[in-house]
């Protein structure tokens, strides 16, 4: 597989992100079944998950809590 990266990505309403990758793909991730565990936890609350930004590579959220491109890509 080659490098992907996500390039944009849109608040889609509960745990769900509109992403668009590196070669173009797009779809929506649903994480609502993410197991949001360890530095992950505060994203339990739906208004700390939608604070995500857009990093150089991924989306990222307070405290550099992030998931790989890769996983988003396979989801």
């Amino acid at each position: 597989m080659e490098l992907i990266w996500v390039t944009d990505a849109t608040y889609a309403g509960g745990y769900k992100i509109a992403l668009t990758f590196s070669d173009g793909l797009r779809k929506t991730v649903d994480l609502a079944d993410y197991q949001f565990t360890g530095v992950f936890e505060s994203l339990k609350n739906v208004e700390n998950f939608k604070k995500f930004k857009l990093s150089d590579w991924t989306v990222e959220w307070n405290d550099g809590i992030d998931i790989a491109p890769e996983a988003l890509y396979s989801m």
